[in-house]
Formats: structure tokens, C-alpha cells, sequence
């Protein structure tokens, strides 16, 4: 015990020295303003509801197979998606940050606005019972074709799109 409250003595002595020489120095170059992406999303986009027609897509799998029916479907702008989880569970419905739809950072971030109950950026909560729901509203999210898959499933190709017009 003596051994370990002398090792912390002797480490907190030695991060406060290294603390106190490096206050001494001195900086003398002067500090560049940061650079702003012109793809930078705005700093706080607000949730934007459905004002069109909400359309359902459900999430299904059977043991050996794993689907959204419909999977790829056609909406307008401010439409919205009521997923619904019918059989073998769980589900979820998440989109890769990384495909060209969502490059766009404005596109990026009201997509995040509107995937209310989030369990990681761009991934919506788990859903587990039959009949559960999941509603994202693509209002105010540009026209393009967003692809998106269940993360859980996903090695099992449960994969959809949806594009807007």
C-alpha cells in the first residue's frame, strides 16, 4: 500500500512539473482563425415534421430471410416513413454517413434532426416487438436517394432506399 500512495505522489509530482515548465514558455506565433468547411452543417438544425403523406414499410424476417417491403420506395418532400416491426426481431433502420446522398452536410444533419430516439448518429432505436414503430419525417431533407439497412441484419442483406422527388 505504501508503494502504490508513493507512486502516485511521486506521478502527480512529475505531470505538475511538466505542467509548470511548460506554463514558462512563451508562444509567439500568433493564432490562425480555424478554417470553416464550405460543407460545414449549420451548427443546430431543428426537427422538421411531416407535413405530406406518411407511408409504412415493414420489417420482416423469417428465419432465412430478412426484408423492408417495400424496400425501395418513392416519396415526395416532407413525406414521412412509419417502419413497422412485424417478425423476427429486433430491427432497426440506420443510414451510412458515408454514400453521396448524405455528403451533403445539410442533408446529413435534418436527417439527424428528424430521427428522433437515436441510438448512434444516423441509426434509430431497436425495435422488438411486433407492431413497434419507428417514424422518420424526411422533411426538409434534400431530393436525392438515401439507402438504408438494420444494422442487426445487415450481414443478412436487410437493405432498402428510399428517394425523394
Amino acid at each position: 500500500m505504501r508503494f502504490l500512495g508513493l507512486a502516485v505522489v511521486t506521478s502527480a509530482a512529475l505531470v505538475l512539473g511538466a505542467c509548470k515548465g511548460e506554463a514558462a514558455k512563451t508562444d509567439t506565433t500568433a493564432a490562425a482563425p480555424a478554417a470553416t468547411p464550405a460543407t460545414a452543417a449549420p451548427a443546430t438544425v431543428a426537427m422538421a415534421p411531416i407535413t405530406g403523406k406518411t407511408h409504412e414499410v415493414k420489417m420482416i424476417g423469417d428465419g432465412t430471410t430478412y426484408k423492408y417491403e417495400p424496400n425501395d420506395i418513392t416519396i415526395a418532400p416532407g413525406d414521412g416513413i412509419k417502419f413497422i416491426m412485424v417478425s423476427n426481431g429486433p430491427h432497426n433502420v440506420a443510414f451510412d454517413a458515408a454514400q453521396p446522398a448524405l455528403a451533403n452536410a445539410t442533408a446529413k444533419a435534418q436527417l439527424m434532426a428528424n430521427m428522433t430516439e437515436q441510438v448512434m448518429e444516423l441509426s434509430g432505436k431497436t425495435l422488438t416487438m411486433p407492431n413497434e414503430e419507428y417514424v422518420i419525417s424526411f422533411a426538409g431533407v434534400p431530393n436525392g436517394t438515401y439507402e438504408f439497412f438494420c444494422t442487426p441484419h445487415l450481414a443478412m442483406n436487410m437493405r432498402g432506399k428510399v428517394t425523394i422527388k
